[in-house]
């Protein structure tokens, strides 16, 4: 079944920041959307890459050795194994790209932490 997907609808869905909702799934990868405001934590995934893409605001994306800034229709590839720490401006909404195994604290265990097996679809 194909059908299109209206993200401004589907953020209706997401009213809690740093909590992702899957809005599709393509090639085993899972297509997230997710509010962002404040500081995440820092963390890592050893196996996988992830794609941070900003449809509204502003995310700096901090590294050990430096810090990505990104403005709306701006994205950046977070290599895997490469510790980082997502920090938001209030309004920011991102769209994500994972694959479907991909914990969203990756190494870590924190109140953040969804399963990937627990995560909702919208």
């Amino acid at each position: 079944m194909t059908a299109k997907i209206n993200l401004a609808e589907k953020f209706e869905h997401v009213p809690d920041p740093w909590v992702p909702k899957v809005v599709g799934a393509l090639n085993g990868q899972l297509v997230k959307i997710a509010r962002a405001e404040g500081a995440y934590v820092w963390h890592r995934h050893e196996g996988e890459d992830e794609l941070f893409l900003v449809l509204e605001g502003r995310l700096a994306i901090h590294l050990r050795t430096e810090v990505v800034e990104l403005a709306a229709g701006e994205c950046f590839i977070v290599p895997r194994g490469v510790e980082h720490k997502p920090v938001a401006e209030p309004g920011t909404r991102l769209l994500l790209f994972e694959p479907a195994s991909t914990r969203n604290t990756g190494d870590l265990d924190h109140a953040y932490t969804i399963e990937p097996d627990a995560l909702e679809r919208i």
